[in-house]
């Protein structure tokens, strides 16, 4: 059983989880990705029952940052090792990796999601992190998996109050 009520923190990769990992590039090199914009709706759920919330990205490109603003969600990008930064937050913001959850989708997510307490992936994930997972969810990347996990926390934790 995964106990959703203990999630006090939770951790967000961008391409893959947000976006559906397509890149659009037009003939200046200029980049733009879509996201499902229910994701936002579902962040403002993780303020409604007093979780924070992270995007950590090994994406440099200023248009994960523009999407992140827009949704108010505090983003860290340009980080090709995630981990170190990940310990770095969880001790600034004084909760335990048991109480943070973790939602990735590709190897360079591996190590933050077989750390974390709720290790959590989209359907479509790549085949070698599922087995971190102990949350596989119904929807992928780009199409609502944030919503998804982000309302089961909320309804998890709604219900348990």
């Amino acid at each position: 059983m995964i106990d959703l009520t203990a999630v006090r923190f939770a951790v967000f990769d961008f391409d893959g989880v947000f976006s559906d990992n397509r890149v659009w590039t037009n003939d200046r090199g200029e980049e733009s990705v879509a996201c499902f914009r229910g994701d936002t709706l579902g962040l403002r759920r993780l303020d409604e029952v007093g979780v924070e919330y992270l995007i950590l990205t090994s994406e440099t490109n200023d248009a994960v940052a523009a999407r992140a603003r827009k949704m108010r969600a505090d983003c860290i990008k340009g980080i090709e090792d995630k981990l170190p930064v990940l310990h770095a937050e969880v001790e600034r913001r004084g909760v335990s990796l048991a109480e943070t959850s973790y939602l990735g989708n590709d190897v360079n997510d591996a190590e933050c999601l077989a750390v974390v307490g709720l290790p959590v992936v989209p359907a479509d994930a790549w085949a070698e992190v599922v087995p971190l997972a102990r949350l596989v969810l119904t929807r992928d990347g780009g199409h609502g998996c944030v919503r998804e996990f982000c309302d089961a926390v909320w309804r998890a934790k709604r219900e348990a109050a």
